[in-house]
């Protein structure tokens, strides 16, 4: 990949397809939150973490100038599908990977249908503007994803994978960790991309949680999540004393604040709730 910078304010990518004659130009856009991933051994990091949990069915979301896709496309046998939402973006995939035909999603991630019947795998280096209404997308839709493998802004991607008494634990970690097992990787370096972001990078993975922590149902689960950390500094007493009868706030567990409570406890705490 060539990068040039045009007359415009927009950075313009010229990207060669080596086995062809032609070259495709396509611009950079902030608005969508752009990074093209060009390092190769980061790419294949990726890849080898997707393969050690088993799969037949793949997303991959944001496809971009497709340093992913080229490495995803020589998995055998598997169904293979990408979103993406920019128009000369897909027409830069297709052109340079014809086998793409009849497998990109032109749409944006959020907006999208269940891509496949049955379970499935996502990965992606994720537009950072969008990082999190993609986990709880994927959130939507746990009952069929065994395994997502994310490039996230760092900061993002030690909220979900952090554990109680950090000061970064907060509802991100506590709801994609009661439904999901989350690894932190690697970190990457703002110069594996063009153009280099101005944050550190991390990559993730989650993986389906076949012991999901009994609760009194999702719903109350996920407002007694939200609504003790929307007052995180407050003691929990305080903080949720509107979804409990006085005599259930009188255990000494809500002189704990949210950040200081497990998974476990907060679901055990919703089989209290009025």
């Amino acid at each position: 990949m060539i990068y040039h910078r045009s007359l415009s304010t927009r950075p313009v990518f010229i990207a060669a397809d080596v086995s062809s004659t032609f070259a495709v130009m396509y611009t950079l856009k902030k608005s969508l939150g752009q990074h093209f991933l060009k390092d190769e051994n980061i790419c294949r990091k990726i890849v080898t973490s997707l393969g050690e949990h088993s799969f037949t069915r793949l997303l991959e979301v944001g496809p971009g100038g497709g340093a992913l896709t080229k490495y995803l496309l020589d998995l055998k046998g598997i169904d293979f599908k990408a979103v993406e939402l920019d128009d000369e973006k897909v027409e830069y995939l297709l052109k340079t990977w014809p086998q793409l035909q009849g497998k990109i999603i032109h749409q944006s991630f959020l907006d999208i249908e269940k891509p496949f019947d049955g379970k499935f795998t996502i990965v992606g280096n994720f537009p950072y503007n969008i990082s999190t209404q993609i986990l709880f997308k994927t959130l939507e839709w746990k009952d069929d994803v065994g395994c997502t493998v994310g490039m996230f802004q760092k900061e993002v991607a030690q909220r979900v994978a952090a554990k109680e008494g950090s000061k970064v634990y907060g509802v991100i970690s506590v709801l994609m960790q009661a439904f999901f097992k989350v690894e932190y990787l690697f970190n990457v370096h703002p110069g594996s991309f063009q153009p280099p972001p101005k944050v550190e990078s991390g990559v993730i993975r989650l993986v389906a949680n076949p012991e999901t922590p009994a609760m009194k149902s999702e719903k109350d689960f996920f407002l007694l999540v939200k609504t003790a950390f929307n007052q995180r500094r407050k003691t929990l007493r305080n903080a949720v004393k509107g979804l409990f009868d006085a005599a259930i706030l009188e255990d000494e567990l809500f002189n704990k604040r949210a950040e200081q409570l497990t998974v476990q406890q907060f679901a055990n705490l919703t089989f209290k709730m009025r």
